[in-house]
């Protein structure tokens, strides 16, 4: 089970990170224009602001604190419901393989306990500790599971940290324009590389603007 937990963690999170650096809205002109309008001036997204419980905050600010609050509730407030079971399933999968290394953790110590304290009536009892040849052998097992809830506990703050992160990000993105009008010009150019003669080529400037 820990394998497969850790497995889909790990994909979840390289998916989670992949998408959500890269989402943005598109709005668009129509196909047989060649200049958007942008005389309508918006006022910036980081800067209109929105009431979280008595405060007035920014709206990414906002949509990072319900995320903090609770995970996915950023997600929800940005309108991103795909993104709830990699949120969920993230954290779900690092919280539960951390839940299962610490019981397992607090069986192999009560059975390394009972093993070392010197009273002969006292029997290691533990389904698992309690098939270990020596104290020695139980020693090893509490060390291990120990040593990997600390490293589940790392992932479960990870999978939180990035799922208010993702909330903050996709609020800032959300509003980004890319629309027909790309502002892309080219012109001749010439490569300079150090270790060879100048090669003639085509230099391309794209500007990306914001729509708000």
């Amino acid at each position: 089970m820990p394998s497969h937990l850790r497995i889909a963690l790990i994909g979840l999170l390289g998916m989670w990170l992949t998408i959500f650096s890269a989402q943005a809205q598109t709005v668009t002109a129509g196909p047989d224009s060649t200049q958007v309008d942008t005389q309508k001036s918006v006022t910036d997204s980081s800067r209109r602001t929105e009431k979280f419980l008595g405060w007035r905050v920014t709206r990414p600010k906002k949509a990072a604190l319900l995320s903090a609050v609770l995970p996915g509730a950023g997600q929800i407030y940005n309108r991103r419901y795909w993104k709830l079971p990699l949120v969920y399933g993230a954290i779900g999968a690092a919280v539960g393989t951390e839940v299962f290394y610490q019981m397992r953790y607090k069986e192999y110590s009560l059975g390394y306990k009972n093993r070392t304290d010197g009273v002969a009536a006292t029997v290691d009892t533990g389904p698992r500790s309690s098939r270990e040849a020596s104290a020695a052998n139980v020693r090893v097992g509490l060390e291990f599971y120990r040593r990997n809830r600390d490293k589940w506990i790392a992932f479960t703050a990870v999978a939180y940290t990035l799922n208010i992160v993702d909330a903050l990000v996709d609020a800032h993105l959300r509003d980004f324009d890319i629309s027909d009008d790309l502002s892309m010009q080219w012109q001749p150019d010439v490569l300079r590389v150090p270790t060879a003669r100048l090669t003639p080529g085509v230099a391309i400037s794209l500007t990306l603007k914001s729509h708000k």
